[in-house]
């Protein structure tokens, strides 16, 4: 989430007064906001999506709810000690979070093992261990519409009795200690993103949150007046017509086999009305292609911490199977491919196929990842129910990605066009009038050059190195992993570092690349290519033969808040991903908005934002999906780039001999070897494209008026890039609600009593 200060003062429209009062008490606001800590509750794109998604729903108007764990400890802190990436734990919590309140009257119990007794009157089950868990809410405003939404997050508390009921009469002491097992489940962060870790600790926390959620999801309901009580039984008919809840991945899939729990053990509906149900209150968003971040958890157990789940997992299974083997008979590979279950080995539960068979509605977040979650990730599914699969195009919220973050140019549109784009983005097209105004241009440009002179003095001040603000900003910020080649990114470097030291007088573009970036703990490669950038650093800053030319910089502890001080700083963003890898990106769209240019693959959103402002317009190289699929046909042959592209070469040999680590003349050689045997991402095959493209950057670089030209388009064209955008599709298409922009009169007026905002819409 960030920080929440200076957001709520925008959707307040409270920023002005509170600047004013804050100056008169002799204080700076901007110093005020820089006291916050980061709310780091997830851990890549797929967290922030997720935040941006609650500004949009608020600013829309729809009564929803985002659930999540309040946890004690977030994404680590990152500090660089010699090159290496050291983790420190976020304990962001420690001067107090003044936007929370706890809400003790809504705690729920949580149950993990025990068994599961069969008898007449249906499955109980029963020797369970509780958790509590307690509700902390957290305002969410809209922009200027008067609306508050809630995020809700859960935190773990052991019941006073807990370990005291059974047999430990005798040591009082060592009971209350062991509370803590039960509060571990909110303790911590796990910090992977795009890889599944299959720990206990973790599917207990996927499970915790959704027992909970789903207990006041049903609690609400009973209170509202549609879950109208026949004598003595909820009736819940009108259940997915009122709840409509959106799976973000499948990290709680577990809700699917709860809320069945929930409606044939407690609520005794018959399984086929409890599944129909089910089914259409689900939806579920696919965000990764990886094989390896796919949730396969082992069958043992689920066993062990939720035995009633696991039989109603096997049940959905059977008739699931059943329903295919009806429609192919003796398709018995087809029957093993679609199954819940895998087979051979230790037997996993695949949560993506749990989710697809669990919900009305499966989506990608971008053109060319839906196309390939149904034509390759999930064909059989897709061939089957070819209408549940879905795009739904990512987006950012324009509050925090260009009123907070750059005020000069939010300031410098609405000067434009007016300000109703802040809430419908798709007004950025007026832009384009304005491509030729060479005032505008200029502004432009100004605006820009202010942020990175502002982000120059804050590198200076952090880093103690000197950066020219007239340079090149090109900047890589992203979380560190193979796939989206920050390895590429250094590769480059290298090569502009021999080509000024083989040619000092030749006329070179300065640049300062800017990589930044957090690595797994446990991801032994994303940690090295934090060290072998750094290593470069190193060898570049302090090279007197380049001078200011060239600078090289690893940011530290990559976070929200760094990144509203960052991209407003932009020239050119790097986004070059392998071709279908990358499931959308956001940061993408950030950078458009706020007046960079995009170096990039045909890969995510990327496409789109070439289809929007023109190919043109951004500079686009490499390997299409097509491409890529034939090279693994043909087998990929790293050595043969190696021989054929001698810049290629002098690189990788100056890495492999120690010119980046004197001191260790073997360091990266677990990184060489990768890139020769098994770079399943294909670093070589992009690098000749890529260094190309890049001569294309710098030499139009170094005509301002037609840089700053094709920055205006790319911001006129960015206004599909809106989570407003993308929000009001999932109301229309998976949610069937009505967004409202009826601004409901604030609390000091009085309320007519017909305008209510939504009389019976979902609540998501």
């Amino acid at each position: 989430m960030g920080r929440t200060l200076q957001n709520t003062m925008i959707n307040l429209g409270l920023q002005n007064a509170c600047d004013e009062a804050v100056y008169q008490l002799g204080l700076d606001m901007e110093e005020l906001e820089e006291i916050e800590e980061d709310a780091g509750l997830g851990n890549g794109g797929l967290g922030r999506l997720a935040a941006c998604f609650l500004d949009s729903m608020a600013t829309l108007g729809l009564a929803a709810y985002g659930y999540g764990i309040r946890y004690e400890y977030g994404i680590f802190n990152q500090k660089i000690r010699d090159g290496w990436q050291v983790e420190e734990a976020d304990d962001w919590l420690r001067h107090g979070n003044p936007w929370e309140k706890a809400r003790p009257e809504y705690m729920l119990p949580v149950h993990f093992y025990g068994r599961v007794e069969h008898s007449a009157s249906g499955a109980k089950w029963i020797d369970t261990q509780v958790v509590l868990a307690l509700p902390y809410d957290t305002p969410v405003p809209g922009y200027m519409n008067n609306t508050v939404n809630t995020m809700r997050l859960w935190s773990a508390r052991a019941p006073n009795d807990f370990n005291l009921r059974d047999f430990n009469v005798g040591d009082y002491i060592q009971a209350v200690l062991d509370r803590n097992l039960a509060e571990n489940i909110s303790r911590v962060l796990y910090p992977n993103d795009n890889f599944f870790e299959g720990k206990e600790l973790r599917l207990k926390q996927e499970y915790f949150v959704v027992a909970a959620t789903l207990q006041d999801i049903i609690r609400r309901f009973k209170a509202s007046k549609f879950g109208s009580t026949d004598s003595v039984r909820t009736v819940f008919d009108s259940f997915p017509d009122q709840v409509a809840i959106q799976l973000n991945d499948t990290h709680p899939a577990m809700a699917i086999p709860e809320l069945m729990r929930i409606f044939v053990d407690i609520e005794k509906l018959p399984w086929d009305k409890a599944w129909d149900i089910t089914k259409r209150t689900f939806a579920y968003t696919n965000h990764t292609v990886l094989p390896e971040a796919l949730e396969r958890w082992p069958v043992d157990l689920v066993e062990k911490l939720l035995p009633r789940h696991l039989q109603i997992i096997y049940e959905i299974n059977q008739r699931h199977l059943d329903h295919i083997a009806s429609l192919f008979p003796n398709d018995m590979d087809r029957l093993r491919r679609m199954s819940l279950i895998e087979e051979g080995g230790t037997k996993r539960i695949n949560m993506a196929h749990l989710c697809i068979v669990g919900s009305h509605a499966v989506n990608g977040v971008a053109k060319i990842h839906s196309e390939i979650v149904k034509t390759q990730v999930f064909e059989d599914f897709a061939a089957l129910e070819p209408e549940k699969f879905q795009n739904k195009t990512n987006g950012i919220t324009p509050r925090r990605w260009l009123l907070l973050c750059n005020p000069g140019l939010a300031e410098l549109i609405a000067e434009k066009i007016g300000e109703d784009y802040v809430r419908d983005l798709s007004q950025l097209t007026k832009l384009h009038e304005f491509v030729d105004d060479d005032l505008f241009i200029r502004e432009v440009a100004k605006v820009k050059q202010e942020n990175k002179v502002k982000f120059a003095l804050y590198l200076e001040k952090e880093y103690k190195v000197k950066i020219n603000p007239s340079s090149m900003f090109d900047v890589h910020v992203k979380r560190i992993h193979e796939y989206k080649r920050q390895l590429m990114n250094c590769l480059h470097i290298i090569t502009m570092y021999n080509r000024i030291r083989r040619d000092p007088a030749k006329l070179f573009v300065p640049r300062t690349v800017i990589i930044g970036g957090k690595a797994a703990p446990g991801y032994h490669m994303a940690k090295m290519i934090i060290k072998l950038i750094n290593a470069v650093a190193q060898v570049v800053n302090n090279d007197p033969m380049v001078g200011s030319k060239l600078k090289v910089i690893f940011l530290e502890n990559y976070r929200v808040s760094l990144a509203e001080k960052v991209i407003p700083a932009t020239d050119l963003s790097e986004q070059i991903s392998t071709a279908g890898t990358e499931a959308s990106g956001t940061g993408n769209m950030k950078f458009m908005l706020n007046g960079a240019l995009t170096i990039g693959t045909m890969d995510g959103a990327n496409v789109e934002m070439a289809e929007e402002a023109g190919e043109e317009n951004l500079f686009i190289f490499g390997m299409r999906v097509e491409d890529v699929t034939e090279l693994d046909r043909k087998g990929y042959n790293a050595q043969l780039y190696y021989d054929r592209l001698p810049e290629l070469k002098q690189a990788i040999d100056q890495i492999r001999s120690g010119f980046f680590s004197p001191k260790d003349p073997n360091l990266f050689n677990d990184v060489v070897n990768m890139l020769f045997h098994h770079d399943r991402f294909k670093v070589f095959a992009d690098y000749e494209a890529y260094v190309k493209c890049q001569e294309k950057v710098s030499e139009l670089y170094l005509n301002s008026k037609a840089w700053t030209k094709m920055v205006i388009r790319n911001i006129a064209a960015a206004g599909k890039f809106s989570s407003d955008r993308t929000i009001k599709e999932y109301a229309r298409d998976i949610w069937h609600v009505e967004p409202s922009d009826l601004k409901i009169p604030p609390p000091n007026e009085p309320r007519d009593a017909g305008q209510d905002k939504t009389p019976n819409g979902t609540a998501a």
